[in-house]
C-alpha cells in the first residue's frame, strides 16, 4: 500500500448510483468542484426491475439524458395490473409535470450512462474508490472529508479526499452513515426484491405488468403476502421477471424468496420461457428503504440522498426517481450555501435540507406507511386484489397514488385530493 495522497474539493460525493450521478451532475452544472467516489467500476450490477416511471423519466431528462428509443431505450404506455383474474391496462396519467410514459433499461448501463453524464458536467469521477470512513474536525466534530483506498492499475492507494460537505449516496448499505451513528428506524416499512431474467417472446412488452398476488403455501396454508411480481420487457430478447414484497407481514424473515420466485415463475405459460434453462442471470436480492428510515439528512456536513437516506417510495418500491430527485434537492441547497459568506448563513442554509424533503415527501410517506401497515393484513390485500381491479376509475386514481403521479398546481378532481392527502397528513 502506497502513502496516502490528498486531494481537494467543494463537495464529496460517495456513491455513483442514480442519487449520487444526479447529485454530482447538478453540482458540477453549478460550477462547484465535485469529487464523485465509485467502489465498483462500470459496468457493474445491481439489483433493480429496470423499468422506470415517468416521474424518474423527467430526471433524465433534467439532466440532459438522450432518452430516444435510437438512444437505446425501449418506452412503454403504463402500467398492466393482474390480479384476482382480472387484467387492467392503465396508461400512465397526461401531466404537465411529468411526460406521458415510462422507460426500461438495464442498471449495469443506466448507472453508467448517469455517471459519464455527470462526469461531462464536469464532475470528477473515481472508479474503483472503497470509501473507508469519514474525516472529521477534532475541533467541531465536523465532517470535513473521507478516507478511501483507491485503485489503480491494480495497486491500492490510501487517499484522503477533503471537502467542507460530503453527501452520502452509498446506498442502503450505507457504511459511511453508519460509521457517524445514523442507524436505520424501525418504525419505518423495509421491502426486499429479488429478480432475474430469461430469454422470452415478451421482451418488446410496452406496458411494465405488475401481479398482485403473491402466495405463500408454506405448510400445507395459502396466504397472501403484501407485495407484488412484475415482468418487463426488456427489449433485448430477454424479460426482467422479480417480486418485491414488505416487511409488515410475520413471514417476512422466514421466507426462501429465491424459492418464491422460482415457484411464481413456474406457474406462468410455459411459452412465455420463464424456465430454469432460459434463465441468463442468477437470482439476486436486495433491500428497499422506504419512507426516511434513515435521518437525520443533514447534519455536521454530512448530507443523505436517495437510499442511504430512506427515500424509496412504500406504495410501489420505486426508488430511481426518488434518489435522482433527492439529488437534485440536495445539489439545490448546497449550492446556495456555499454561495454564503458567513459560517453561520451556510448552516442555517444547509439545516433546510431535511425541511425541504419533508415538505416535498413527508406528507406521502405517510400516507405510504398507512397502505403499508394497511395490506400486511392478508384480508385487506385480497379484498384490494380481487375487488378493486373491477373498477377501472379506482384503479386509475390508485395507479395516479401509488405512482405519485399528480400535477402539483391545478390538475384534475383525482390530483387535488391526493395532493390535499398528502398536504395534511404528518410530514415525519
Amino acid at each position: 500500500m502506497s502513502e496516502t495522497t490528498e486531494a481537494y474539493a467543494d463537495v464529496i460525493v460517495v456513491g455513483a448510483g442514480p442519487a449520487g450521478s444526479a447529485t454530482a451532475y447538478h453540482l458540477a452544472r453549478s460550477g462547484l468542484e465535485v469529487l464523485l467516489l465509485e467502489k465498483s467500476r462500470f459496468p457493474r450490477e445491481k439489483v433493480c426491475g429496470d423499468g422506470l416511471t415517468p416521474r424518474a423519466v423527467k430526471q433524465l431528462v433534467d439532466m440532459g439524458i438522450d432518452v430516444s428509443e435510437e438512444n437505446g431505450w425501449l418506452h412503454n404506455k403504463g402500467l398492466r395490473i393482474i390480479g384476482g383474474g382480472v387484467r387492467l391496462e392503465l396508461d400512465w396519467p397526461e401531466l404537465a409535470a411529468f411526460p406521458d410514459y415510462g422507460l426500461v433499461r438495464k442498471r449495469a448501463d443506466f448507472d453508467e450512462l448517469l455517471a459519464r453524464q455527470a462526469e461531462k458536467a464536469g464532475a470528477k469521477l473515481h472508479e474503483g474508490c472503497n470509501v473507508t470512513g469519514p474525516l472529521l474536525d477534532e475541533r467541531t466534530g465536523r465532517v470535513v472529508g473521507v478516507t478511501a483506498k483507491l485503485e489503480d492499475a491494480g495497486e491500492k492507494r490510501e487517499v484522503t479526499f477533503r471537502a467542507p460537505l460530503v453527501v452520502a449516496a452509498d446506498g442502503n448499505s450505507t457504511r459511511l452513515s453508519l460509521s457517524l451513528g445514523l442507524h436505520r428506524r424501525e418504525d419505518r416499512p423495509m421491502g426486499v426484491a429479488y429478480r432475474t431474467y430469461f430469454t422470452s417472446p415478451r421482451a418488446d412488452d410496452d406496458y411494465l405488468e405488475s401481479w398482485l398476488e403473491l402466495w405463500d403455501r408454506r405448510d400445507g396454508q395459502e396466504k397472501l403476502l403484501p407485495g407484488y411480481g412484475w415482468i418487463f420487457g426488456m427489449g433485448d430478447g430477454t424479460s426482467n421477471v422479480g417480486l418485491g414484497l414488505l416487511n409488515t407481514t410475520k413471514a417476512f424473515k422466514d421466507i426462501d424468496y429465491r424459492e418464491l420466485l422460482k415457484v411464481w415463475c413456474a406457474g406462468m405459460p410455459e411459452e412465455w420461457g420463464y424456465t430454469p434453462e432460459n434463465m441468463t442471470e442468477p437470482i439476486r436480492g436486495a433491500a428497499l428503504p422506504m419512507a426516511f428510515n434513515r435521518q437525520p439528512h443533514y447534519s455536521r456536513g454530512f448530507l443523505l440522498v436517495g437510499d442511504a437516506g430512506g427515500m424509496v417510495n412504500p406504495f410501489n418500491g420505486e426508488g430511481i426517481a426518488y434518489a435522482m430527485e433527492s439529488g437534485q434537492l440536495a445539489a439545490g441547497v448546497i449550492v446556495q450555501a456555499l454561495a454564503r459568506t458567513t459560517d453561520e448563513a451556510r448552516e442555517r442554509a444547509l439545516e433546510a435540507y431535511p425541511r425541504i424533503l419533508k415538505d416535498v415527501y413527508g406528507g406521502y410517506y405517510s400516507l405510504g406507511r398507512a397502505f403499508v401497515k394497511a395490506i400486511g393484513n392478508p384480508l385487506v390485500m385480497r379484498m384490494a386484489a380481487q375487488h378493486g381491479l373491477t373498477h377501472p376509475v379506482l384503479m386509475r386514481f390508485v395507479l395516479k397514488l401509488l405512482a405519485n403521479l399528480t400535477d402539483p398546481q391545478g390538475g384534475d378532481a383525482m390530483d387535488r385530493i391526493i395532493n390535499g392527502l398528502a398536504k395534511v397528513a404528518p410530514k415525519a
